[in-house]
């Protein structure tokens, strides 16, 4: 039976694998609903919309995952919807699976992938397409969007990869490009009206109508022509899909106080990469720095209210029992009122061991009175700041505008304030880069040492250099750029690594960790491939290959050999998409798609790059025309608000204030 509960049959499985408290499902604030929630017509027809989530990566990854967890919620307080999760099953559950004729099934109620209306994947990187089709197969659905039938859940990418889904094409239904909360709703209306109706038209009448809503991106109505050098000619919708726009637009949710998810966060059984609540306190990023998608895809700024993250946070512990907050954004440091947030909630959860915690934070957005608010009532940790060039003239193509002296401040100050560990995170191989601007990361780290030893009177500081390869992002002014090879990236590295060992006064000080090139290759393949590429990851995956993002199941070897083979018969190859430059007049996989930013600005922001000229934050500065608020009808969202958050914890006079302030 369709819905029916798979757990009596996977039991048995689970003394025979690695980790299996993963598969087990029960977290506290999970979801289990009645499969028929939404009941049925007068004729019987099915009013139920359901949907399987899934983050493409083991569960320890893909539980504490913001963007899943909101969707699921959201989905889940509508009474004629429900919403499951899946996530990627390690090699040795996949083998169990196969041997015991067992599909891809949710945690929640341990149902068949296949079962549901839809299937929803969230990628935030693209080296998780291999895992999506593992999931397909398992779960029984074609792999092949062309080869599916009425019966089959529509697949629908979503998440940062999304915004150039070309890839994987052949293998998704669907694609939703920006943000989801509004758009899964939109979803469910469709689908749900499709089948009250008793699904006429079949798959094809459903995907129409999607797609005719301008914000679902259907890649089966648009065909690709190629010129005869290998590059796209054009991107349009097929004759034979009436009503189809030339270009998907993005989501963009305004009023971050009206989606205050997830008002129950999931408490994970077993250990995650992220043993925290979270709480976004504001989305989108306008810094400008140049290879950040991210930042990009995310505009405008829209914050949330120093109340609304207030009461996200009373809520969260409340219904989770955890001792650290994450305030989360692309620049938490950055919120207009994040010094009084901080305080606020310090002053709020004193002494109660409740931290909280900023990821890596901006170099000129750092002070020590809010790295003090915001370990008052936990631990003092590391501090993780991002300068990611070496060298002035580097950070200026990048438009990362931070000085030598800033970031020497900084850190003299952290030192100063009893902090004996920093982390600095650089980017390996980014435009016009030479092995100078390299080497000046370990000039760098040496006067970090240095600075931090004169200021506290210790020898025990310690400072971390992490090094990232830079792979070229769609919807930026890097789209155009040329990647740094596998080869070179690993001697630049390893002139750096010598660089930093060979001053004895500093070295054994100063740990160093890296990417080698072979995966950011693989990534820049996929990121900005097109859908010749899905010939290469289907390959890749026929040969074994699965979590790609994780070192000791990535095979370099295997995606070259696959390379080779699947672009033998076309005029492509893999560095024609990875380490060749493009021209402005070149059609882009992506462009079709509408991230509100104008490819012209993009192309003028590229060529300030190569001159090294910086460009300055709209949100304090008038606006240079990037496009997004009017092709979106949107608009930056920043304070200061002038609230305060009132002490609301029992612990103290936190209640009776909050009682007084009621009447």
């Amino acid at each position: 039976m369709p819905g029916e509960s798979l757990f009596n049959a996977l039991e048995p499985l689970l003394e025979r694998v690695n980790k299996p408290i993963q598969y087990v499902g029960g977290e506290l604030n999970s979801t289990v609903k009645d499969w028929h929630v939404g009941g049925h017509g007068p004729d019987g027809e099915e009013l139920t919309t359901r949907w399987a989530l899934m983050y493409p990566d083991a569960y320890e990854v893909g539980v504490p995952n913001q963007g899943v967890m909101i969707l699921y919620e959201v989905l889940n307080e509508r009474a004629d919807a429900l919403a499951e999760r899946t996530y990627a099953v390690w090699p040795d559950m996949e083998a169990q699976l196969r041997e015991a004729g067992l599909p891809q099934f949710t945690v929640d109620g341990h149902r068949s992938v296949r079962d549901f209306d839809l299937f929803g994947l969230s990628f935030s990187t693209e080296l998780g397409y291999t895992n999506m089709l593992t999931a397909l197969d398992l779960a029984g659905i074609p792999l092949h969007s062309v080869d599916r039938d009425v019966d089959d859940p529509i697949v629908i990418a979503g998440g940062h990869a999304a915004f150039n889904p070309e890839p994987i094409a052949s293998f998704i239904d669907a694609a939703i490009v920006g943000d989801g909360e509004q758009a899964v709703l939109t979803v469910t209306d469709i689908v749900g009206e499709w089948k009250a109706q008793g699904r006429p038209g079949g798959r094809r009448e459903v995907l129409l109508r999607l797609a005719r809503t301008g914000g679902v991106y259907v890649p089966a109505f648009y065909d690709v022509s190629y010129l005869p050098d290998g590059r796209i000619q054009r991107v349009a919708p097929s004759a034979d899909a009436p009503g189809v726009p030339w270009r998907v637009s993005k989501h963009t949710v305004m009023d971050l106080d009206a989606w205050p998810y997830p008002k129950q966060p999931l408490v994970p059984l077993a250990e995650s990469v992220h043993e925290r609540m979270s709480v976004e306190i504001f989305r989108g990023c306008t810094r400008g720095c140049r290879f950040c998608q991210a930042g990009m895809i995310t505009r405008p700024v829209r914050e949330r209210s120093i109340t609304g993250i207030g009461e996200m946070v009373e809520r969260g512990l409340a219904a989770t029992g955890f001792e650290e907050v994450g305030l989360l954004s692309l620049s938490s440091a950055d919120h207009t009122e994040i010094a009084d947030l901080a305080k606020g909630l310090a002053d709020r959860y004193e002494g109660t061991q409740t931290g909280l915690s900023l990821p890596s934070t901006r170099v000129d957005a750092f002070n020590i009175d809010l790295a003090n608010e915001l370990t008052r009532n936990g631990r003092r940790s590391g501090l993780t700041f991002a300068p990611e060039g070496g060298s002035e003239r580097i950070r200026k193509v990048i438009n990362k505008m931070v000085s030598e002296e800033d970031l020497i401040k900084t850190v003299a100050a952290a030192y100063g304030a009893g902090w004996r560990q920093v982390k600095l995170y650089f980017m390996c191989g980014l435009p016009t880069e030479t092995d100078e601007d390299v080497l000046q990361i370990a000039e760098l780290a040496k006067k970090v040492i240095e600075t931090g030893r004169q200021v506290s009177g210790r020898r025990d500081i310690r400072c971390t250099v992490s090094i990232g390869g830079f792979v070229p992002k769609p919807h930026t002014p890097f789209q155009w750029a040329s990647q740094l090879g596998v080869e070179e990236t690993d001697a630049r590295l390893l002139k750096l690594r010598e660089a930093i060992r060979a001053d004895k006064r500093y070295g054994s000080s100063i740990g160093f960790r890296y990417h080698d090139g072979q995966p950011g290759i693989v990534e820049g393949l996929l990121s900005r491939g097109d859908r010749r590429v899905g010939k290469v990851i289907e390959a890749v995956w026929r040969d074994g290959g699965r979590f790609d993002g994780w070192s000791e199941h990535f095979s370099y070897e295997r995606w070259m050999r696959c390379a080779d083979e699947a672009f033998a018969d076309v005029p492509v190859d893999l560095a024609w998409y990875t380490t060749r430059e493009r021209g402005e007049s070149e059609v882009l996989p992506w462009d079709h798609l509408d991230s509100g930013l104008d490819k012209d600005w993009l192309w003028e922001d590229w060529q300030d790059s190569l001159d090294e000229t910086e460009v300055d934050d709209c949100r304090w500065t008038p606006c240079f025309d990037c496009g997004v608020c009017p092709q979106m009808g949107t608009e930056i969202e920043i304070g200061p608000t002038g609230k305060t958050l009132l002490p609301l914890t029992v612990l103290g006079s936190g209640r009776q204030d909050l009682l007084e302030h009621q009447h």
